[in-house]
């Protein structure tokens, strides 16, 4: 699972980073406050790839999504995107889980996956 959901978060850094960028052209928004959210998300995801096997990480990853597809109210295409990277991280998470258990019944059964068992 850690694979997956660090590969969505590393995704949504590049198009938070984007985001920002386009959210600069808004004239009611200050180049300084479009980038301490930006900043903070983007933090948020390279930190969270390293938390992901703690506990709440995964909640801690819906609220990204959350907030990503909220901004849309700022960069209307972020709605898109945003439901995008939330399909993902479910998918991510979804399957990443099924991909442990497979690991742990295999570990458990003395056996190890081979290239051809897939």
């Amino acid at each position: 699972m850690r694979t997956l959901c660090a590969s969505t978060l590393i995704g949504e850094f590049f198009v938070i980073g984007f985001g920002g960028l386009v959210a600069m052209k808004t004239a009611d928004l200050s180049t300084g406050a479009v980038w301490t959210v930006c900043a903070i998300a983007m933090a948020l995801c390279v930190l969270l790839c390293g938390m992901l096997s703690r506990p709440g990480a995964v909640r801690i990853g819906w609220a990204l999504q959350l907030g990503l597809v909220l901004s849309g109210l700022i960069v209307p295409v972020m709605f898109f995107l945003g439901a995008v990277f939330a399909g993902l991280w479910w998918a991510s998470v979804h399957f990443g889980r099924k991909v442990d258990e497979a690991k742990a019944r295999f570990a458990g059964a003395g056996a190890t996956p081979s290239a051809d068992a897939a």
